[in-house]
């Protein structure tokens, strides 16, 4: 009678247990499909603020000629822009901790929207100044917050895709370029092609909102106490590393039309192609950067990435040609692709996993941003300097060597976490 009864509740335990089981896949199930709509929302809105800035930069000739400035000028008004994306990150980073980077995101979103046709008004040099600050302001919000977005993303499912919707940052700015290259040749004023674009972006964070996860996904509560404390070292390491690849971008973006048309002699739209040529690898790598950095580690990424941008670059300079610029671009576009969204992901795994309750993820993430996007204001003017003091191909050695030096510093740095 007691073995039949056992064997009766035995038998009770099993549908039980199944019932059990199909829950568990069910929440699994529902984690994993939240998860994949809100990346899916986080790569939305980087392709939206990609062509934001792709549309800008296409108009950046009718700018100069409508307000009547040199390039002196003109380049003294683009730095307020970058002004405002740097004054914005440590803002970003903590607001993405306290609230939760949701709600920074859909703000800073509309306020993306809002602001870009601003920078089309060009009532003068002041006007077209101030409004580049307040857009470069809200542009610092909307990418720290997505990519927190994006590091709590990772870490929640444990799978690498913060590079992946970069890489949709770098398509749109090469779908904003040419949208914006057919609207100029369309004498569509830039205040009337921006305030398109604005009213687009507004309209995205309605298709996002419902999209990302709730803002208490991601909160990180930072002691009052650790607020005054030093920052980790590696955290600073992290952004050294990325300031490395920073002047490597830089310098593609600035200079490979110049020492194209300069040096070689070559046409207008042959001197456009190297940095289209690393465009479109930035793309690729960034596509694929997630993936590698699973399967072989994000350190020995950043460690064969630099060395492939390095000496890739080196070799072109020294094969001193047209198609060593090409192939300098190449390599450059391959090696640095990935470099820094792999550096910010780092940088909230580490600190998720050394630093807990001392510095937020988001926090960590702008530090190594705001870091980084400094050696973008620095890299033209002292590659400048320096190709007038000895030439522009010798000049660009420098990013090589500093490419080369980021793979040794990322060799010897105690980068490994246990998501590899």
């Amino acid at each position: 009678m007691v073995r039949y009864q056992s064997a009766t509740r035995a038998k009770l335990r099993v549908p039980q247990n199944a019932h059990n089981l199909q829950k568990g896949l069910r929440a699994i199930t529902t984690l994993e499909k939240d998860v994949v709509r809100a990346r899916n929302a986080v790569r939305f809105s980087f392709l939206a603020n990609g062509i934001a800035l792709g549309s800008f930069i296409a108009r950046i000739p009718d700018y100069k000629s409508t307000l009547a400035i040199s390039d002196g000028r003109l380049g003294w008004a683009l730095i307020f822009g970058s002004l405002g994306v740097v004054l914005s990150l440590t803002l970003a980073g903590r607001a993405a901790a306290r609230y939760g980077s949701r709600p920074v995101i859909l703000i800073s979103t509309i306020l993306v929207g809002l602001f870009i046709p601003g920078v089309g008004l060009l009532t003068n040099v002041w006007i077209f100044s101030l409004a580049l600050f307040f857009w470069g302001f809200s542009l610092g919000f909307h990418d720290i917050s997505l990519s927190s977005h994006g590091v709590g993303l990772e870490q929640k499912s444990n799978s690498k895709m913060l590079s992946t919707m970069h890489a949709m940052y770098s398509l749109g700015s090469i779908i904003g370029v040419g949208a914006g290259g057919v609207f100029a040749q369309l004498e569509v004023t830039p205040f009337r092609h921006l305030l398109l674009i604005g009213i687009l972006i507004v309209l995205s964070s309605l298709v996002i909102r419902n999209s990302l996860l709730p803002a208490d996904f991601d909160k990180s509560a930072v002691e009052r106490k650790h607020r005054r404390k030093k920052r980790p070292a590696i955290i600073w390491v992290l952004g050294l590393l990325g300031v490395c690849a920073a002047i490597a971008e830089g310098t593609a973006s600035d200079w490979g039309g110049v020492l194209a048309r300069d040096t070689y002699d070559a046409s207008p739209f042959v001197s456009s192609l190297p940095y289209a040529l690393f465009s479109v690898l930035m793309v690729i790598g960034r596509l694929n950067g997630d993936r590698l950095s699973g399967r072989f580690g994000t350190k020995n990424i950043l460690i064969i990435g630099g060395f492939i941008a390095g000496t890739g670059l080196a070799t072109g300079m020294l094969i001193d040609n047209l198609f060593g610029v090409f192939f300098g671009w190449f390599c450059l576009g391959l090696g640095v692709s990935a470099v820094i969204p792999l550096l910010m992901s780092l940088a909230g795994d580490i600190v998720s996993e050394r630093y807990e309750g001392t510095i937020a993820p988001s926090e960590a993430v702008a530090m190594v941003a705001g870091i980084s996007y400094l050696a973008f204001l620095a890299a033209p003017p002292v590659i400048g300097f320096l190709s007038d003091a000895i030439t522009l191909r010798l000049a660009i050695l420098v990013p090589a060597a500093l490419a080369i030096m980021m793979a040794v510093g990322a060799l010897l740095a105690p980068l490994n976490t246990n998501k590899k």
